[in-house]
């Protein structure tokens, strides 16, 4: 009987994790038309932030207590996982295509080690070290060092920013969440750990607050999304590509990455996440032509293998007392069963 009911989980489990790397892998596919139907970058991740804290703000009152209990928690994914990453990817494949704007963000879990190694300095495992060699390997096949770096050097410092924000938010939540891991809270008191959709809502509200301050939605033109926009020679309503990355792409996302992450372990959850930008490249290549070379494919298979094996090869946390911000090592497993996947990415 357990074993059967187990077996349904693991199975509703990946579907919901599929569901989750289908939403997030289609929203740079929806809002790079909307970018070059005039809207600027920034605006469009206000828009998808805002509508989706809108959406959330049930869930955020529902767990209003965690605002006296873990603000600098939500301060620190509202800024680097919901603002940082999305301004940053955005901003990116508005100059570089969806699929390598993604690949070079999928360094996150071989960053996340070299913090552990040079800024923690704590060893890391042979393994992770193949996983951060293979990942960089297949990234610069992904973006042709051989040919100058074909692709926009600012564009790609982006996808390199929005990788930089996601080890910010993996050692921000497991700094957070080591207390709750040990089940006790920093006085030796039993702890519980945050709800993970309670995060991500209050994540929303935050990153809308400061992309509010930072994009100054008020001098959007606003009629754009009244037209529509241009997807690889076909007309598509504005107001529908927007509804895609707020419904499909932010609140599904978010949701069932969640859920799946509950019913999974983390590794096998950041396994099928890995799809998301193997979705994402597909789904550019037939709805908005974006190409990608034979080498470039080979390349991107590789960072997709290097960071699987960075993430599944990341040191355990130490026992006994922690001190700082030790135990961020175990981020991209750890961090990421706490929280679910804080790549909002996209």
């Amino acid at each position: 009987m357990h074993a059967s009911s187990g077996f349904q989980g693991r199975s509703a489990g990946l579907g919901l994790a599929l569901v989750s790397a289908f939403a997030f892998g289609g929203s740079g596919v929806a809002a790079k038309p909307l970018i070059e139907a005039g809207l600027d970058p920034l605006h469009v991740v206000w828009l998808r932030v805002a509508g989706a804290a809108v959406i959330m703000l049930p869930v955020a009152w529902r767990h209003r207590n965690l605002v006296r209990e873990r603000p600098a928690l939500l301060a620190g994914f509202g800024l680097f996982a919901v603002a940082g990453v999305q301004a940053f990817y955005f901003a990116s494949i508005s100059r570089i295509p969806v699929g390598v704007a993604l690949l070079v963000e999928y360094l996150a879990p071989a960053l996340v080690l070299g913090w552990v190694r040079f800024v923690q300095r704590r060893p890391v495992t042979r393994a992770a070290a193949v996983g951060v060699v293979l990942a960089v390997g297949g990234l610069a096949c992904v973006v042709e060092v051989w040919a100058g770096l074909r692709f926009d050097l600012l564009g790609l410092l982006l996808a390199l920013g929005a990788a930089c924000c996601q080890v910010g938010y993996f050692v921000l939540s497991d700094h957070g969440g080591q207390d709750d891991r040990d089940g006790r809270d920093g006085e030796g008191k039993h702890a519980e750990p945050p709800h993970p959709v309670g995060v991500i809502a209050y994540g929303l509200i935050v990153g809308a607050a400061v992309l509010t301050v930072v994009a100054r939605p008020w001098g959007m033109d606003f009629s754009l999304l009244g037209g529509s926009a241009g997807m690889n020679g076909n007309e598509v309503p504005a107001w529908l590509l927007l509804g895609w990355i707020v419904l499909l792409a932010t609140v599904l996302a978010y949701v069932t990455g969640v859920v799946s992450v509950r019913l999974l372990s983390p590794q096998v959850a950041g396994v099928v996440a890995c799809l998301e930008a193997v979705i994402a490249t597909g789904l550019a290549w037939v709805l908005l032509g974006e190409y990608l070379s034979a080498p470039q494919l080979i390349g991107g298979l590789a960072v997709l293998t290097g960071a699987f094996i960075a993430q599944s090869a990341a040191p355990k946390p130490p026992s006994g007392p922690v001190a700082g911000g030790a135990g961020a090592g175990a981020a991209a497993g750890a961090a990421e069963g706490e929280l679910s996947r804080g790549r909002a990415p996209h």
